[in-house]
C-alpha cells in the first residue's frame, strides 16, 4: 500500500519499523553498534553517515507522516535546521525569515549567517506580501513557521509556496507547533519541513532530536552537509523516537482536544488579558488555520493581567509544571521572555508583541477540570499574596 493512503496511526505504528528477522518480535530490534562490515555488503554503514539500520527505518516512518519522498533524523531541531539551512545557502545568498519566529532560529540567523557571508532579513508581518516586501536580488531562500512560537500566528502556506516558486525560492519551514498530525506543509507546496522532534514526535519530555523531511533531490544535498556537520542521532535514541512515534496520532488528538477547551476557559477568566489560539473563532487567522490544518494544535499563549506576577503564578501551580520544552504527555507552561525567546533583545522581542505577561500554555493529556482547576487555584493564591504585601 501506498503510506498516503494509509490511516495516519497505522502509519505512525507501522511504516519504518525495523522487521526482527530472527527472533520475529513485534517492536523494532536496536542495532547500537558504531563498527559495520565494509567488504561484501550493499551499504557502507556508519552513525555519522546516518545509515544504519534504525536510522534509515525512522526516516521511512517520518518521511510518510510529511508525505515526503525522504526524511533524515539529526540530534536536536536546531541540528537539522541550521544544517538545512546551510546545505541551500552560501556566501552571497539572501534569506527571508518570517518575523514571529523560534528564539534558537532567530539567534541562529542573527549570530552566525552572516559569518558565512549570508545575508538575511525578518518580515514586518506574515503575509505574503510582507514576505514579498522583503525579496532581493539574491535571495534564495524564504523560512517560515506556523503556527509560530510562542504567539500561534497563522502563515499561508500556499500562498508563501506559489509566491516563492514564480520568483525561483525555495521554501523552508518549522512545523514542529503543528505536528504532521495537524500539518503537511508539502502538500501546500513548501518545498522543505523541519521540525524539533523533541516535541510531539518524542512526546514523553525524554528525546532531543530533530527532523527534515523534502524531496529525495533535496535531501541528497542535505545528506552531503550533514555528513561533515556530524549531527546524527544515537540509534538507542532512534529507536526511543520510533517507539514514542507509534503514539503521536493519539496523544496529539487528545492534546489538540484540550487546548481548545483550555483556550475557550482561558477567554472567559477575567484575569487573562488576551489568548492566542488558532481555534479561537476570533483569532485574526482562524479561517486561514482552518484551511491548512488538520487539527489547531496544542499550544496556545496567553497574558496575564497585572494583577497577577507571571513569576509567582509559575510558583503557585501543583499539577502544571513551568518546564523549558514543551509537546510532552504532561501540560506545561513557560515564559517565553526567559526561556525560548531569552537570547533575543527586549525590543526585538516588544516587535514581534512577546510581552513579559505572556506565557506559553503546553497542554497535555490530563483532565481538562484538572488543568482549569490548578490554573484558577495559582491565579487565587497569587492575588492574596498581593493584597497582603
Amino acid at each position: 500500500m501506498n503510506p498516503e493512503k494509509k490511516g495516519i496511526n497505522t502509519i505512525c505504528t507501522h511504516e519504518g519499523g525495523v522487521e526482527d528477522v530472527l527472533f520475529k518480535g513485534a517492536t523494532s530490534p536496536i542495532y547500537t553498534s558504531t563498527s559495520y562490515a565494509f567488504e561484501d555488503v550493499d551499504v557502507k554503514r556508519y552513525p555519522r553517515y546516518f545509515n544504519t539500520p534504525n536510522q534509515e527505518a525512522l526516516g521511512k516512518k517520518l518521511a510518510a507522516l510529511e508525505h515526503a519522498e525522504q526524511a533524515m533524523i539529526f540530534g536536536s531541531g536546531m541540528a537539522a535546521i541550521s544544517t538545512a539551512l546551510l546545505t541551500f545557502l552560501q556566501a552571497g545568498d539572501h534569506v527571508v525569515f518570517q518575523q514571529t519566529l523560534y528564539g534558537g532560529t532567530y539567534n541562529l540567523a542573527v549570530t552566525q549567517l552572516e559569518r558565512f557571508g549570508i545575508s538575511y532579513s525578518f518580515t514586518t508581518g506574515w503575509q505574503v506580501e510582507d514576505f514579498e516586501r522583503e525579496l532581493r536580488d539574491n535571495t534564495k531562500l524564504i523560512y517560515i513557521e506556523t503556527p509560530s512560537n510562542p504567539l500561534l500566528t497563522i502563515t499561508d502556506l500556499a500562498g508563501v509556496a506559489n509566491f516563492a516558486k514564480s520568483k525561483g525560492i525555495m521554501t523552508m519551514i518549522d512545523n514542529t507547533f503543528a505536528s504532521p498530525i495537524n500539518q503537511n506543509p508539502i502538500d501546500f507546496g513548501i518545498d522543505m519541513v523541519c521540525h524539533s522532534a523533541t516535541k510531539y514526535m518524542g512526546g514523553h519530555s525524554d528525546i532531543c532530536a530533530g527532523v527534515v523531511a523534502s524531496s529525495k533531490e533535496n535531501m541528497e544535498r542535505v545528506y552531503q552537509t550533514a555528513i561533515c556537520f556530524g549531527g546524527s542521532l544515537s540509534d538507542y535514541t532512534v529507536w526511543l523516537l520510533e517507539r514514542s512515534l507509534k503514539t503521536m496520532g493519539l496523544r496529539v488528538k487528545e492534546q489538540n482536544a484540550n487546548a481548545a477547551k483550555m483556550a475557550a476557559y482561558l477567554v472567559e477568566n477575567p484575569d487573562i488579558v488576551h489568548v492566542h489560539y488558532p481555534g479561537l473563532e476570533d483569532h485574526p487567522d482562524h479561517l486561514l488555520a482552518k484551511s491548512q490544518m488538520k487539527g489547531f494544535g496544542g499550544m496556545l499563549s496567553f497574558e496575564l493581567s497585572d494583577e497577577v506576577d507571571v513569576s509567582q503564578f509559575f510558583k503557585q501551580l501543583k499539577l502544571i509544571k513551568p518546564s523549558m520544552s514543551l509537546a510532552g504527555l504532561e501540560s506545561t507552561v513557560s515564559s517565553p521572555v526567559t526561556t525560548s525567546h531569552a537570547l533575543m533583545s527586549p525590543e526585538d522581542r516588544q516587535k514581534q508583541g512577546i510581552k513579559d505577561s505572556l506565557v506559553r500554555f503546553s497542554l497535555g493529556i490530563e483532565n481538562i477540570e484538572d488543568l482549569t482547576g490548578d490554573i484558577e487555584q495559582a491565579i487565587k493564591e497569587v492575588k492574596s499574596m498581593q493584597v497582603h504585601a
